[in-house]
């Protein structure tokens, strides 16, 4: 059982004892120590939107957090069950101070989290996390009087106004869409992705088949959106002889693609395809971060374009993103940042953009990826043991290969001609990363191979 405090949010199984998982109390001065954040930077009432995935705990740690708000005297929009960029974009759009969005994302349904918003609608920095962090130590927790309680107001419509807004994006083709009457099996994973997907497509005039759609947080399989998980989406699409499939992560900000034999289009494939559309029609820069894949610098190269890699995390894309201008960005795990809606990564978005690509060209899923340059990945990790000094080991590393072009802005990544390697400690999960890349399969697994053993070596 694990609880993991981090920048990136509060994360941790439910049950257990305090401080070792996220119980009822770790929820409560989590969210106590984020209020107090925004209290100490914002004058007069305070707003703050919530909402969560369908994982099982959801309605607990979800009622928790509001009424530890509330008492605070934080006025709350409860959203209910959404999707993580629907709450990221009911932020800016309710004018409030930030939001927290519940959900563990990829984890097992054991797992929860507290992900944590600025007013912005984006996740809180680096200095407002280690802030909150902080204050949840020291406890140092001011509650309001009974005269100065928040008040909760409950929003069911923001999936609606989330899908109609992702329609209206410039560029989105959708008399085209419309026109093609596409056949579509879509994952819902049996969380909020199994509405806010489907409800999605039938406004294009798509016809839906929905699998693990029924939004209960029993997930029927691994719910992070990668091959070895998606066998009955792969036979759903080949049996009901629909045009591709579509697969999300419970929260909706991983987006994964099937082509029409039952293939994986590959979700570092999926920021490629929408960046190829939007740079045919708005040329700029692009970013994503150093385990994603080179094909994107690829195509970004082609349109004329400038490509940069950013630390991992959405946060950090999207401050390289604001730095570069860029006009579209994301992340190799399926996840698409397009600012014209907003700065953070949404599945919503990608569908659409990806729907307009194929309409445009004229071709098949697996056409399209055909069309792309041809790289492989293989992930592994090593599990942390305690104690360990992972920046030594690193460090190790990075002087076994100084020769080679090398980047620490984030662990370490050594870029050889043909090949990449990517080294660097999880800010989820107690683990190292090993994300490596190269033109064949095999020469990635035997990539990564040869880097577990240099580690397991140095342990």
């Amino acid at each position: 059982m694990t609880l993991i405090k981090s920048i990136s949010g509060i994360r941790g199984t439910i049950g257990g004892s305090p401080s070792k998982n996220l119980t009822p109390l770790d929820v409560v001065r989590f969210t106590t120590a984020y209020g107090q954040w925004l209290s100490e930077n914002n004058k007069g009432p305070l707003t703050v939107v919530t909402g969560r995935d369908a994982r099982i705990s959801g309605p607990m740690v979800h009622s928790l957090v509001n009424q530890t708000l509330l008492g605070m005297g934080i006025n709350v929009i409860d959203l209910g069950l959404s999707t993580t960029p629907t709450v990221a974009v009911a932020v800016p759009w309710e004018k409030a101070n930030g939001g927290i969005i519940l959900t563990a994302s990829h984890n097992p349904k054991e797992w929860n989290a507290l992900k944590l918003l600025n007013a912005d609608g984006e996740f809180i920095n680096a200095t407002a996390g280690a802030k909150v962090l902080e204050y949840a130590e020291k406890e140092a927790f001011n509650y309001a009087e009974v005269d100065h309680l928040g008040t909760l107001k409950e929003r069911s419509d923001y999936i609606e106004k989330h899908i109609e807004a992702t329609l209206a994006i410039d560029h989105v083709n959708l008399e085209g869409i419309r026109k093609q009457k596409f056949k579509v099996v879509v994952d819902g994973v049996n969380s909020s992705g199994g509405i806010a997907i489907p409800e999605l497509l039938n406004a294009l005039n798509i016809e839906v088949v929905k699998i693990h759609c029924e939004p209960n947080g029993h997930f029927q399989h691994n719910p992070e959106p990668l091959k070895e998980n998606l066998t009955d989406l792969c036979n759903a699409v080949i049996e009901h002889k629909s045009n591709f499939g579509i697969a999300v992560d419970p929260d909706v900000d991983r987006l994964v693609f099937v082509d029409e034999k039952g293939e994986l289009f590959g979700e570092e494939y999926t920021l490629v395809a929408c960046a190829d559309y939007i740079l045919s029609k708005t040329p700029g820069a692009t970013v994503s971060n150093l385990s994603s894949t080179r094909a994107l610098a690829d195509i970004t190269q082609k349109h004329g374009c400038s490509y940069t890699a950013s630390a991992v995390g959405e946060v950090n894309v999207v401050t390289e993103m604001k730095a570069v201008q860029a006009v579209i960005g994301g992340e190799g795990n399926g996840g698409i940042i397009y600012p014209p809606l907003h700065y953070g990564r949404d599945a919503l978005v990608g569908v659409v953009l990806f729907l307009s690509l194929l309409v445009e060209r004229k071709v098949t899923v697996s056409k399209l990826r055909a069309a792309y340059p041809s790289y492989f990945m293989s992930k592994n990790k090593i599990k942390l043991k305690e104690g360990m000094d992972v920046d030594l080991l690193l460090d190790q590393i990075r002087e076994r290969y100084a020769k080679e072009r090398i980047s620490t802005i984030d662990g370490v990544k050594i870029d050889f001609d043909a090949a990449w390697v990517h080294l660097r400690k999880s800010n989820t999960e107690p683990i190292i990363r090993i994300y490596t890349e190269a033109k064949s399969e095999l020469k990635a697994v035997e990539l990564a191979n040869r880097f577990v053993k240099e580690i397991n070596s140095l342990l």
